[in-house]
């Protein structure tokens, strides 16, 4: 698996037309492939000249990874073409589930922490890696309530890792906003994750809503998520970092301005 190096950026409709157009830019882009697969014209074209100059990695919505459901094999198939089309090697996806009884819920929400949960989750792991022919990245989300479980999050984070051979998007700003609205610590959470099978890492921003916060990926990256992101790369080493900025999104000019402020923490953990 071939990862990309330095500081990416979700690439969104709102500025895709401009990124061709200028010199500077991330290192990197994600994309979703469900909103770029099977469409034309204009937003082939422009996905064609991004991946001409940028390296892409996919970043699903829609694999619901927990759901009691059948997995959607004609979906994977058509995710495999895609990539193979513009040659992009790395799929990843969120450790929940967003299906149930053949519906799509339009939400990542959480999976019980069980053993039972485990075995499901790393069983279909490997169904995906078999039809996608390349490992599976998984994604650690937020969540608002726990389902009933016998583990804690870190711990079966962990045993699926170890279970199904998957690797970890480890998004460091899911861990802050659960550490507040859940009341745990999120460097006592990231001393017992396995840093060792994290494969990126996503930052974003989050909002305040009365007593919880919200994963709203609508601000700037916050402070103390940036430090928490210094602490993961003081230990890992310069793992790729991607920005996600889904809600009041700026100009391309200022998402820029946002990856030079993440690519300044990249740097200091390169360099140690």
């Amino acid at each position: 698996m071939k990862l990309p190096e330095g500081v990416g950026l979700g690439l969104r409709y709102s500025f895709a037309e401009e990124v061709p157009k200028k010199e500077e830019g991330p290192d990197w882009f994600e994309i979703a492939p469900e909103n770029w697969m099977g469409r034309g014209g204009f937003f082939r074209k422009t996905l064609e000249r991004v991946r001409e100059r940028f390296p892409v990695v996919c970043h699903g919505l829609s694999l619901s990874i927990g759901s009691p459901d059948p997995l959607d094999t004609d979906f994977l198939r058509k995710v495999k073409a895609f990539m193979e089309e513009f040659e992009i090697e790395v799929y990843s996806e969120h450790l929940s589930f967003s299906s149930f009884k053949g519906d799509h819920l339009y939400d990542l929400l959480p999976i019980p922490f069980t053993e039972e949960m485990v075995l499901h989750v790393s069983k279909r792991v490997e169904q995906v890696q078999e039809i996608l022919g390349r490992p599976l990245i998984l994604e650690n989300v937020t969540y608002y309530w726990r389902m009933p479980g016998e583990m804690e999050e870190w711990e079966f984070i962990n045993a699926v890792l170890e279970e199904s051979g998957a690797y970890l998007l480890l998004d460091v700003n899911n861990v802050y906003v659960n550490s507040v609205n859940h009341s745990y610590d999120p460097y006592e959470f990231l001393k017992r994750i396995d840093l060792s099978k994290v494969a990126y890492i996503h930052v974003a921003g989050h909002e305040r809503a009365e007593r919880i916060l919200i994963d709203t990926h609508g601000t700037n990256v916050k402070e103390e998520v940036l430090k928490l992101l210094r602490y993961v790369l003081e230990k890992t080493g310069p793992l790729p970092v991607l920005i996600e900025r889904d809600n009041n999104i700026p100009s391309y000019e200022e998402l820029l301005e946002e990856v030079e402020n993440v690519r300044r923490v990249w740097s200091h953990g390169k360099d140690l």
